[in-house]
């Protein structure tokens, strides 16, 4: 993409984000359509969170009881789990499972909608689209992505003390005070649910600014929420390596 492009579609993206934030009044209307969005984005993406977050505990268990076993620190299997899904695996793929479920459908129902002229009426009427399509949706993500966080990091924990100590027959004496002594609330807990916020709050807008912006056709609908969902992913990937590098300094 020539640098003029990328230009104009930064400065784009901005204004978006700007007026989804001027946008963001409380109201009984808002708080409806917030609820609606929580419930959409939110509580239909815990069965795919639960097994993700189960089968990665599991691999986590696997691999690290291997590799740990070999240096004789078999027993310091739950803090290389805990610290690896709070600091880093937790927020990103609980981000790129949320992309892939809810951010899609963002895209999708947004593209639709300008397809549709549902947008366009929607300003006919006097109504502000962005308020009444985007805001909701935006503030739906930043608060389920840290909650489905906090899910997706139980259900790995779950699953790899059950494989750690009845499958593989570590003893659970050293499971869980290795957890309480070697992962700390602020900077393990805190930092998981700040990126999760960050990550759903990227999420939402990278998907509702390219459908919002989707070409009024079904075709167009259909690139755009390709395009959200490999633009919100790579996002994703970045911020996650900015924020580690400001985050876990020491």
């Amino acid at each position: 993409m020539p640098l003029a492009a990328t230009t104009r579609a930064l400065g784009a993206a901005g204004l978006f984000t700007l007026s989804v934030l001027r946008a963001s009044r409380p109201s009984r209307d808002f708080l409806t359509e917030l609820t609606r969005e929580i419930y959409k984005t939110g509580a239909r993406s815990l069965p795919i969170i639960a097994v993700g977050g189960a089968f990665v505990g599991l691999v986590l268990t696997l691999q690290g009881y291997r590799s740990l076993s070999t240096f004789g620190a078999a027993n310091s299997l739950s803090t290389l789990l805990g610290l690896s899904l709070y600091r880093e695996l937790g927020p990103v793929l609980t981000a790129l499972l949320f992309i892939g479920r809810a951010g899609s459908s963002i895209a999708a129902e947004l593209g639709l909608m300008r397809a549709t002229d549902q947008i366009t009426a929607l300003g006919l009427m006097a109504i502000d689209p962005v308020a009444k399509t985007v805001a909701p949706r935006f503030w739906a993500a930043v608060i389920t992505v840290p909650l489905l966080t906090a899910f997706f990091c139980s259900f790995a924990i779950a699953a790899s003390y059950l494989e750690a100590v009845h499958v593989i027959g570590l003893d659970p004496g050293y499971f869980w005070p290795g957890l309480r002594e070697n992962v700390d609330l602020a900077d393990d807990y805190g930092v998981a649910f700040l990126k999760a916020a960050v990550f759903g709050a990227t999420a939402a807008l990278v998907a509702a600014f390219v459908g919002y912006h989707a070409e009024p056709t079904i075709e167009g609908t259909s690139v755009a929420t390709t395009r959200a969902v490999v633009n919100a992913s790579l996002l994703v990937l970045m911020f996650n390596f900015v924020l580690s590098a400001f985050l876990f300094r020491s």
